[in-house]
């Protein structure tokens, strides 16, 4: 049988990958060691769980099955929590990544290894273009540096026994069962929500959004498709129609919410740059089909289920719990 093995499955993106997966009667492993104290509540006859710690190598020598394909999500994801907790970034999105993949080759894992970069790579781009694959990668935080890191190991290591695909991701938005509203349009629909008032940092810089849907879709897609077709690149992982600046998110949001656009001068994070995903059209025949507004509206239904009270309390305590 088919199987597959979500590193950091039991996070945000990985939730939704492995439900669509299951869904496919694939047969799921999920190694997560939950380190924001989080549930892994999905259950199905073919998904099986390990908890396991993978910055300990003889945890990582408890990986002793074969697996067609690897798809490593597994990291301290983001800028703001990397910057804050560097030690512990670079000892999980880099040192634990590099061990896992020696690991692999040596006792032959699998057969396809899929690794989750970011289109953070990229950083500032001053010139109103979209930015390919090709492209230099210019990274600003440590969370993109440890990406960029990764990848050159996997593209100029020669002797991996593995297929190797790199997926460099847009930021993330949707629902999913393991809750993020630390990213813009999840944070920014919350806070008209609750607030009634959106503040906004660097509302004119550009960044590509892709439904956590879509990024599950995408993901089978690779896994069901030659191998050879994909081996060896890298992709820009969104679409071209979800490139957006933070007022248009905003003004977005306003449709459905009529609250206020709060626009502060002070900067806070200077990464700005469009990015150009034709790649996956042309060499995977993949579109996503998820835009903006559904993401607004199937979030918007998700808070409206809960009582407001206690969504206010939930928003001063950083705590949330969404209702599908």
């Amino acid at each position: 049988m088919r199987n597959l093995l979500v590193i950091g499955g039991a996070g945000y993106v990985g939730n939704e990958i492995i439900k669509h997966f299951l869904k496919k009667n694939i047969k799921v492993t999920c190694l997560d060691n939950l380190i924001y104290g989080q549930r892994f509540n999905l259950k199905h006859k073919l998904l099986n769980f390990l908890n396991l710690d993978i910055t300990k190598k003889k945890e990582i020598r408890k990986i002793d099955k074969f697996y067609d394909t690897v798809l490593i999500l597994a990291g301290l994801v983001g800028d703001p929590v990397s910057k804050k907790y560097k030690s512990l970034s670079i000892k999980i999105n880099e040192n634990a990544i590099i061990n896992l993949i020696n690991y692999f080759n040596e006792k032959k894992i699998c057969k396809k290894l899929f690794f989750v970069s970011t289109c953070s790579n990229y950083g500032l781009v001053k010139r109103d273009i979209k930015i390919k694959e090709t492209a230099q990668l210019k990274p600003l935080s440590l969370y993109a540096k440890s990406k960029v890191k990764i990848e050159k190991l996997l593209l100029k290591k020669k002797k991996n026994l593995f297929k190797v695909t790199i997926f460099r991701f847009a930021t993330a938005f949707g629902l999913s069962d393991r809750m993020r509203f630390d990213l813009t349009i999840n944070q920014f629909i919350l806070e008209m929500y609750v607030k009634g008032e959106i503040e906004i940092y660097d509302h004119n810089t550009w960044r590509p959004y892709c439904h956590l849907k879509d990024f599950a879709r995408l993901i089978y897609k690779s896994y069901t498709v030659d191998p050879k077709l994909i081996n060896g690149q890298v992709f820009n992982a969104g679409s071209n129609r979800n490139n957006y600046n933070k007022i248009q998110i905003a003004h977005a949001i306003k449709k459905y919410i009529n609250g206020k656009i709060k626009i502060i001068k002070e900067s806070k994070d200077k990464r700005n740059y469009k990015v150009d995903f034709n790649k996956l059209e042309k060499k995977l025949g993949f579109k996503c089909i998820y835009g903006l507004d559904y993401g607004i509206r199937t979030i918007l239904q998700s808070l409206k289920k809960q009582k407001k009270n206690k969504l206010k309390k939930n928003f001063l305590l950083g705590n949330f719990k969404v209702v599908n």
